[in-house]
């Protein structure tokens, strides 16, 4: 297959417009009806603003920082920084005052786009403080209660702006080599301090090309996306925007996960890149509404599921299995697929593990999944499943162009034009992450026969959540702890949908609570008792107020025992055994997701 040889990613979007001019490029819901911006609209926006950009002092180098939701002018702002030689910086919607404030700081952003109010209420507080910001572009007008350490200018009147400037944008845009760094992805250390990845141009193009071969045999062309999930997420930034400008797809904007279904029906996505929560939650979805179904389409249902599997994993059907099958995808699964679309090619998995059986019962159903590995220091994407042969326990072979080998230890290393060239002023985590060429991915797995890439565990302490966020306990930890009604705790939640946590109380609060409410001290009568629960469920409350969604504690466990280095469940340095931990009360962890 022959690709172009795009110098950069904003040559490569001006020229995807230019051939698509008038034709539908990003869809958005707007007063409840799905409105399109066409691939030139799309272009002059981006021109436009970046001319406004470079008007207002930002120069080759310069870091932004962009906090929106998924949007049409998300894609212009992140075009129209790197057009104007910028740097875009992605920062999440749900981050707080004080995160923004650390990467605004670190970043030494120069300038911040923001969409909404609602969100630039704690991004202004943290760009009002920092040193570097000299100012704001807002997408919506604002109603500012007091004045700012720096101007805010609104989306519109930076267009208008931009369309009476002269600067050739696209035709310098070829002076943007494949090595300049597109943009500046933060994401969290084993520490808790996030660090900010460098990715330059090259390693999303490298991205673009190895998805573009690995997906060839299932046919592209005239592709339709459906984004869901958040483009400062790497993966929704490379494999949910980039790669549709490399394919010249069109791309419509989920409203949120309760309309995904409806959303799936309005636009007829022919591919889908999602992680592993939202396919949990699609799953769970269709297997509620089963049971509101009669008893014999139950038993359709389940046996076209359980075929479907059968026929996956190259198990034999039998005379009577075949026939029922064939007549199985006329009846059922067909009707499954409409509700995708009825155009799905493939949804791919990745940005967390899938579990195995999530990816089964898709199989099953017919609709085709595909899990992929990757993380934000390697543009993101290393392997996925081919459509040819989907082994689900594993993440598939290595895109194209990428070296993978495993070290002595087990740890998985990566090579190739997708490694990122560093942290943003962190050396020495840079010099950690890459030696020898090699981005030491801190996973541990194993390449089997096909050389497909499987995950065992993980080097680091860092949480994966079902949804691909990476989580470090650490610092959740680190906060729990400081309540003066917790003496130790553990944070749970690889996999899965949130976090939970085991506590163990502090045994002054808890000698002082039984003495307040007249009982005799016995910690383990305590952990019972549901107004010492509650109290505790109080502190936990207060720590949340702190966090990030994605951090927050949603259940937890008493336990009377302190982790000790007796016991095994402290290291001699006094960090906790997560290893031991699981072992004693994995079982009852789990159970709080039930």
């Amino acid at each position: 297959m022959t690709h172009p040889n795009w110098p950069n990613l904003v040559s490569m979007f001006f020229e995807q417009a230019q051939k698509r001019a008038s034709n539908p490029f990003v869809w958005q819901k707007v007063n409840g009806t799905y409105q399109s911006t066409s691939w030139k609209q799309s272009s002059d926006n981006v021109v436009h603003l970046a001319r406004a950009l470079r008007n207002l002092g930002i120069q080759k180098g310069d870091r932004i920082v962009l906090v929106s939701e998924n949007r049409s002018e998300w894609v212009m702002a992140d075009m129209a920084i790197m057009a104007c030689g910028g740097i875009t910086v992605p920062a999440y919607t749900t981050n707080t005052v004080n995160d923004h404030r650390h990467i605004l700081n670190n970043a030494q952003a120069k300038a911040v786009i923001v969409s909404t109010a609602k969100l630039a209420a704690p991004l202004l507080h943290a760009s009002h403080e920092a040193a570097d910001v000299e100012f704001a572009i807002s997408m919506e007008k604002l109603d500012l209660k007091q004045e700012l350490s720096h101007p805010v200018y609104l989306w519109d009147d930076m267009l208008n702006k931009g369309a009476m400037l002269t600067d050739d944008i696209i035709g310098e845009a070829n002076a943007i080599t494949r090595e300049d760094t597109a943009c500046i992805i933060y994401t969290s250390g084993t520490g808790g301090t996030p660090k900010g990845v460098m990715l330059p141009h090259r390693s999303i193009l490298h991205n673009c090309v190895g998805a573009t071969n690995l997906l060839k045999s299932i046919g592209l062309d005239n592709e339709v996306f459906l984004s869901f999930l958040p483009l400062s997420h790497s993966y929704e930034h490379t494999a949910g925007l980039m790669w549709p400008v490399y394919l010249g797809a069109q791309i419509y904007y989920a409203e949120r996960a309760e309309t995904l279904a409806a959303n799936m029906a309005e636009c007829h996505p022919t591919l889908m890149t999602a992680v592993p929560r939202l396919y949990e939650m699609m799953r769970q979805k269709i297997l509620r509404g089963l049971e509101k179904e009669s008893e014999s389409k139950r038993a359709l249902f389940l046996k076209t599921c359980a075929l479907g599997k059968a026929k996956h994993l190259g198990e034999p059907l039998g005379l009577i299995g075949t026939i029922q099958n064939f007549f199985l995808e006329r009846l059922v699964r067909n009707k499954v697929r409409q509700r995708f679309g009825g155009r799905l090619k493939a949804m791919v998995s990745g940005g967390g593990p899938l579990n195995p059986d999530v990816g089964l019962f898709f199989q099953g159903l017919g609709i085709r999944i595909l899990q992929g590995y990757g993380q934000t220091e390697s543009g993101p994407v290393i392997s996925v499943n081919t459509p040819q042969k989907i082994k689900m326990h594993t993440v598939g072979p290595a895109l194209d162009h990428t070296d993978i080998k495993i070290a002595s230890d087990g740890e998985i290393l990566v090579r190739g034009e997708l490694v990122m060239k560093g942290y943003w002023r962190n050396e020495k985590a840079t010099k950690e992450a890459l030696k020898d060429n090699w981005l030491h991915t801190g996973d541990i797995g194993f390449l089997d026969d096909d050389q497909y890439l499987q995950i065992t565990d993980r080097k680091k302490d860092i949480i994966v959540n079902s949804g691909g966020d990476n989580i470090s306990p650490q610092r959740v930890e680190g906060f729990l702890s400081l309540e003066k009604e917790i003496a130790q705790s553990m944070v749970y939640g690889d996999k899965r949908p949130h976090l939970v946590a085991l506590i163990i109380p502090d045994e002054e609060y808890a000698m002082e609570w039984a003495k307040t409410h007249n009982m005799e001290y016995n910690l383990q009568h305590l952990i019972i008792h549901k107004d010492f629960i509650a109290d505790i469920s109080h502190a936990i409350s207060r720590v949340n107020k702190e966090l990030s969604n994605i951090e927050k504690v949603r259940k937890f466990i008493l336990k009377a025992q302190p982790f000790t280095i007796e016991n095994e469940e402290l290291t001699p340095t006094l960090k906790i055994r997560r290893h031991i931990l699981h072992s004693k009360y994995g079982e009852e962890l789990r159970k709080l997701y039930k």
